[in-house]
C-alpha cells in the first residue's frame, strides 16, 4: 500500500478481500479518508487500484474501498477474489 501524496511503503497482510475492497493488517494504518495505491501480488496475479482508507484500527489495520481499478487489475482481483472464496469454502466445510 503506498499513500501517493507522502510517497510512504507499507507491507501488509491481506484478508475479507471482496470485489469492492479489503482489509489490511498493519500496525500503524493510515488514518481514515487517506488516498492509498494498494498493490496485491499472489502468485502470477497482480492487482492494482486507487483506494481510499474508510476506517482505522490502531494496532491493527484498515479497511479500504477500492476506487479505480484499471481493467487489466479488474480480472486479476476477480480470480483472487474467486480463489479466496474457494478457500474460505473448504475452511468452513
Amino acid at each position: 500500500m503506498i499513500d501517493e501524496r507522502a510517497d510512504v511503503r507499507i507491507a501488509s497482510r491481506v484478508s475479507e478481500l471482496s470485489l469492492h475492497g479489503c482489509y489490511l493488517d498493519m500496525m500503524n494504518p493510515f488514518p481514515k479518508g487517506t488516498l492509498v495505491l494498494v498493490k496485491i501480488a499472489a502468485g502470477d496475479a497482480f492487482f492494482e487500484a486507487k483506494s481510499k482508507i474508510i476506517y482505522s484500527q490502531p494496532n491493527m489495520g484498515a479497511g479500504v474501498v477500492f476506487l479505480q481499478i484499471e481493467p487489466n487489475s479488474q480480472a486479476a482481483l476477480e480470480g483472487l477474489w474467486d480463489g479466496a472464496e474457494k478457500d474460505n469454502q473448504r475452511q468452513a466445510g
